[in-house]
């Protein structure tokens, strides 16, 4: 295990919205903008908090650094490798704008894994915005985004460490943790949790 202090954590909020209808980031979740949930837990892993998002995403008031990525492609790998390029050599663990119960613990934990990639897998599938990437897998991502390949079918062609579901049951509910607030109901699942503690 590596020191996790000096990673980068990346907030990628450059997606379109369509199932929640309004922009993500910007969603009211227990009184507080659903971004600055997944904020306040890169900062309690001691990552350095980095919000990389397209030049036309709205977003709240940030206090840290706001990567404005380009236009197009809109596409996960896009982003990342956008935070890739302005980690300054850092590893960076990336995770959606929209997983608002993604524990400190487990990023902290993930900065400190060794490797090129890191990802985890739950639910049956990667999960490519809750992983850990070196600078160095950059061309590869390159590559794959040139040729139209999906998140998942680029990370995996990385061989990345899997991190699995009972690695994750460590940390907490595997299907929790990797909860993507898509629709309202999604929202609603998350304020409930968030209120029971």
């Amino acid at each position: 295990m590596k020191d996790a202090a000096g990673a980068v954590g990346a907030v990628l909020a450059g997606g379109r919205s369509r199932r929640m209808g309004t922009p993500k980031a910007l969603v009211d979740l227990a009184g507080r903008p659903l971004i600055a949930h997944v904020l306040a837990a890169v900062e309690a892993a001691s990552l350095e908090p980095v919000v990389v998002a397209k030049p036309d995403s709205p977003l709240p008031s940030l206090s840290c650094r706001v990567l404005r990525d380009s236009a197009e492609p809109i596409h996960p790998l896009q982003g990342l490798l956008t935070a890739l390029a302005a980690s300054g050599g850092r590893p960076v663990v990336a995770l959606a704008c929209d997983m608002p119960l993604v524990p400190p613990r487990l990023l902290k934990w993930l900065a400190g894994l060794g490797g090129e990639a890191a990802v985890v897998a739950a639910t049956g599938r990667l999960q490519p915005l809750l992983a850990r990437y070196e600078p160095t897998v950059a061309p590869a991502l390159v590559a794959a985004l040139a040729r139209g390949a999906t998140a998942r079918e680029a990370v995996f062609e990385l061989d990345p460490r899997i991190v699995t579901e009972t690695e994750l049951g460590r940390f907490g509910d595997p299907e929790l943790i990797c909860l993507n607030v898509n629709t309202p109901a999604d929202l609603e699942r998350a304020a409930a949790v968030i209120a029971g503690g």
